[in-house]
């Protein structure tokens, strides 16, 4: 019988703990979903916008050269995705390319091999083609892209934390003492007493020790999450920056057109003159593009609406790990009220006398209800804090403007833009749990018996009604007695 109501209680608390965790999953994937639809649309929108006028004012200058701005576009998403990219080499490289593009087309006249190409690339940083659009660019676009990506990720890894933790199994210590919190009043015949609130907390506080021990990365995360939104405003924020990609390029390709000539000696000098070519369009040919007068990008409110309900709702959720066992107590349980001396205490009717303990497993050494062993970590709940304080320093680089390696930070495996802190098989691993026979000796035996004797029985097992009323008992306990999850 006690098997069968074990069993039946440790699905019951697996099912309130996993309900409880698909609330939160749910919350942080909407929030990851609404962030990162909108930074999208913002790089989507400023692509759209430079494929409808460039065009029109460039010309060729810009339909010979579109593939080189769709790449710059897709390694930018590529980056916000989480790739392994340098930002900074990936724009330095594209105006490179762009730069030996440009200088051929505005000079179709003249034979350009490669060496001399070469020699243009390397006096580029001195001569500054693009006007200051491109160090403008790499300055703000790291900043933002980074912030927004870290974001992104943070809420990812956050979301898969509690996915892997709900995951973790309840051993048999927590099984006996729920089965003797819901059902044992029921055994003793006083099914209606209800479980003292304290003793519940003792209970479920004793179960969820390793998850209580979350709490202070899990903070730090949320803490560091919030604090980023600060680089989400303002010239150099995301929405400015993000959205606003092709004013750079369009003020980078107006330079390179407006220094075109002083370019052109400057280069000569440096490079030395070169071959005419025979089969070019002559001076008469020549013509001067058009302009692209850039305009800001007005803010819509979208992100500071989602930015504003995104604080709230993450600062709600801080205490999430070491309040888990009040309010399972107090939303799953149908509990008596604090001042009932008659409430169901784990042995009869009457008043609740241990203290409560503390959060965390350290804390659960002297649990009267729950035989922790201390000295044993869940190693799933390990891994899992290791991840939220590799993805709290990603954060923390970020706020800085630091440009944040995702794939090998802290060698942790973690995937591109997947969300997840570590590979399957490290994070997936579980870690088997020990028979009970290699746990500490009870230390906390019923009242009435002697040591021996508590050495023998579980400390969570229900006290013994007599032997005649076990039939009948059985039959109320599994079919009358209704569960005391909600």
């Amino acid at each position: 019988m006690e098997e069968n109501l074990a069993n039946r209680s440790r699905a019951e608390l697996d099912t309130a703990l996993r309900d409880s965790s698909r609330v939160l999953q749910a919350m942080l994937a909407t929030q990851l979903r609404s962030f990162d639809d909108h930074f999208q649309h913002l790089l989507n929108d400023s692509e759209r916008t430079l494929q409808a006028t460039f065009p029109g004012a460039f010309g060729e200058l810009y339909t010979q050269n579109a593939r080189a701005f769709r790449d710059l576009y897709s390694e930018l998403r590529l980056y916000y995705r989480g790739a392994n990219l340098h930002l900074e080499e990936t724009l330095a490289e594209f105006w490179a390319r762009l730069l030996e593009r440009l200088f051929k087309q505005l000079h179709p006249q003249l034979l350009l091999p490669d060496d001399y190409l070469d020699c243009l690339g390397k006096q580029a940083e001195a001569l500054r083609p693009f006007g200051e659009a491109p160090r403008e660019l790499r300055l703000r676009a790291t900043r933002a892209f980074v912030a927004a990506r870290s974001f992104v990720q943070g809420l990812g890894v956050a979301s898969d934390v509690v996915r892997k933790v709900a995951q973790v199994p309840l051993g048999p210590e927590c099984s006996r003492a729920v089965m003797k919190l819901v059902y044992c009043a029921h055994c003793l015949g006083v099914p209606g007493a209800r479980p003292c609130p304290d003793y519940c907390r003792n209970v479920l506080k004793g179960c969820l020790a390793n998850q209580a021990d979350l709490d202070a990365e899990w903070r730090n995360l949320l803490d560091s999450m919030v604090l980023i939104t600060d680089k989400f405003w303002g010239t150099s924020g995301v929405e400015s920056v993000i959205g606003s990609v092709h004013t750079w390029l369009a003020e980078a390709i107006n330079a390179l057109q407006d220094n075109r000539d002083t370019l052109t000696a400057k280069v000569i000098q440096g490079c030395g003159n070169p071959k005419v070519n025979p089969q070019g369009p002559g001076p008469e040919e020549k013509r001067r593009r058009g302009k692209l007068a850039p305009r800001e990008r007005p803010p819509s409110g979208t992100l500071e609406k989602l930015v504003s309900e995104a604080k709230a709702q993450l600062r709600d959720v801080q205490d999430f790990w070491i309040s888990l066992p009040g309010t399972l107590c107090s939303e799953k349980m149908a509990l008596s009220t604090a001042s009932d001396d008659r409430c169901w205490n784990g042995m009869a009717r009457g008043r609740y006398l241990p203290e409560v303990m503390g959060d965390g497993l350290a804390n659960q050494i002297n649990n009267p209800e729950v035989e922790v062993d201390i000295t044993k970590p869940d190693m799933t709940i390990r891994q899992q804090i290791m991840q939220l304080k590799i993805m709290t320093n990603r954060l923390r680089s970020a706020y800085n403007g630091n440009d944040v390696d995702f794939q090998d930070a802290s060698d942790d495996g973690s995937g591109s833009g997947s969300g997840d802190g570590c590979l399957d098989d490290l994070c997936g691993r579980r870690v088997g749990r020990k028979s009970s026979s290699s746990r500490t000796p009870l230390t906390h035996a019923l009242p009435g018996l002697s040591e021996q004797e508590g050495q023998k029985t579980s400390a969570a097992s229900c006290p013994q009604p007599p032997t005649f009323l076990l039939p009948l008992l059985l039959f109320l306990a599994l079919t009358v007695a209704r569960p005391r999850w909600r």
